[in-house]
């Protein structure tokens, strides 16, 4: 009797009395945790390309069209080079229009060497350079009262470099400025239509030559 007693009280104990919360790691199954999320790549490759093109991470064309600035214009120092470009857009149909102003034109690199107290210092620099090979030289005032010698002006800054270094071993200062003039210039304003890029004119005239410009100054249609 006391045995079965004994079982009855511990099955009441155990079906009644609830044991204190205590903190501790639960293990769980990886099956009781429910399906995984599913995350669309799609979605996810459009806001990454959305957020690139606002920051600038795309590509030139592409955030000029997102942004608003569909439009270029292209300089031009002559006025029948830049007529041409427009009749060729234009016939294209995009929206083209030219537009002159006065501007300074790079016209080269001028290699010189200046700050000559007088003459006579200058003549002996200039018969030194004609000794080392380098022929094409004149002396000239400077605005300064002073002198300076002229080693020639050049389109390429390689070759000026070269005339540079060669007076230099000479023992001569000589250095080299760009040399612009006024001038009229020329631009050509082009609206890019949807899709188009600038990629080409770019390839076509250079860089520095390609501007973007606010959708407010494009050309109006024809």
């Amino acid at each position: 009797m006391l045995l079965v007693l004994a079982n009855v009280l511990y099955f009441l104990w155990d079906r009644f009395v609830t044991e204190t919360d205590q903190s501790g790691v639960d293990v769980v199954d990886e099956s009781q945790l429910g399906p995984p999320l599913a995350v669309s790549k799609t979605r996810v490759a459009e806001a990454a390309r959305s957020v690139g093109a606002v920051l600038g991470s795309g590509k030139p064309s592409d955030l000029a069209a997102v942004v608003g600035r569909s439009c270029i214009s292209i300089f031009f120092k002559m006025k029948a080079e830049a007529e041409g470009a427009v009749a060729a857009y234009r016939s294209e149909g995009m929206r083209a229009s030219l537009r002159s102003t006065q501007g300074q034109v790079f016209v080269g690199n001028w290699v010189q060497i200046r700050n000559i107290p007088n003459l006579k210092i200058g003549a002996a620099m200039i018969q030194k350079l004609q000794l080392g090979g380098i022929t094409d030289t004149y002396l000239m005032d400077d605005e300064s009262g002073q002198f300076k010698i002229s080693l020639g002006l050049f389109g390429e800054m390689s070759r000026a470099e070269k005339i540079e270094l060669q007076a230099k071993s000479l023992g001569l200062p000589a250095d080299i400025t760009p040399r612009t003039r006024d001038a009229t210039i020329f631009y050509v304003d082009i609206g890019l239509p949807p899709g188009r890029g600038a990629g080409a004119m770019i390839e076509k005239y250079g860089e520095v030559r390609v501007l973007l410009r606010e959708k407010g100054t494009c050309p109006r249609s024809n």
